[in-house]
């Protein structure tokens, strides 16, 4: 499968690429397209450093997209509307939302929009063709860049379409140490987003770091 990452020169935009890369054709996208050729050429030399196989490259995001079958938005919240609003050929791809509304106060804080969640913003914002499940929230991004680390995570999937939900789950398992579980339809993805808040402040008040979940 050809993956595209919208925003993959952030942290956790370029750690899914490394962890993707190695089994998938990974395609990392910025605004500026020489940003993204400077991640890919990073994800390359550490993935195969560790003597894996790597197929990466870096374009524009516009680019990413059109050379995709399935497109993870690695952005902040607060660019998902800007930024979907100035690409387009989002149908009939499968798209990913990891992306997780927040704000830091005396303590992290779940702020989803009026939709109820950013899974069900995008949802509103994209084309109707556009099949859509969320996945990868609950990730710190620092897990996923700590190549030499074992993964021991689960990853939470929310879609309303079974045979993209069957997909996604299909991308995740493909992580060495990540269980992926279907987590029910895309409404469910608040109860998904808000885990991080309070993993980030299970992490601060215990003096922790790069907390994640497990289902046991």
């Amino acid at each position: 499968m050809k993956i595209g990452i919208v925003g993959g020169t952030g942290d956790i935009g370029e750690g899914i690429a490394m962890r993707l890369s190695p089994n998938h054709n990974v395609v990392i996208g910025s605004r500026e397209e020489e940003k993204a050729v400077e991640s890919s050429d990073v994800c390359y030399a550490t993935v195969t450093k560790l003597g894996l196989p790597c197929s990466v490259s870096g374009y524009s995001n516009q680019e990413a997209i059109d050379r995709s079958d399935i497109i993870i938005l690695a952005i902040p919240f607060r660019h998902v509307e800007p930024t979907l609003a100035s690409l387009h050929g989002f149908e009939n791809k499968l798209v990913i939302s990891p992306v997780n509304p927040m704000e830091k106060r005396d303590f992290f804080v779940y702020t989803p929009p009026p939709d109820g969640s950013a899974a069900l913003l995008i949802k509103r914002l994209l084309p109707k063709e556009t099949r859509l499940c969320s996945a990868f929230n609950t990730v710190a991004a620092n897990k996923w860049k700590a190549l030499n680390e074992t993964l021991d995570l689960a990853v939470p999937v929310c879609g309303d379409d079974s045979l993209s939900k069957a997909t996604v789950l299909d991308l995740v398992r493909s992580i060495p140490g990540v269980k992926a579980y279907d987590a029910g339809p895309l409404a469910v993805s608040s109860m998904v987003e808000c885990l991080t808040p309070l993993l980030l402040n299970i992490a601060r008040f215990n003096k922790m770091k790069d907390v994640g979940v497990q289902f046991r």
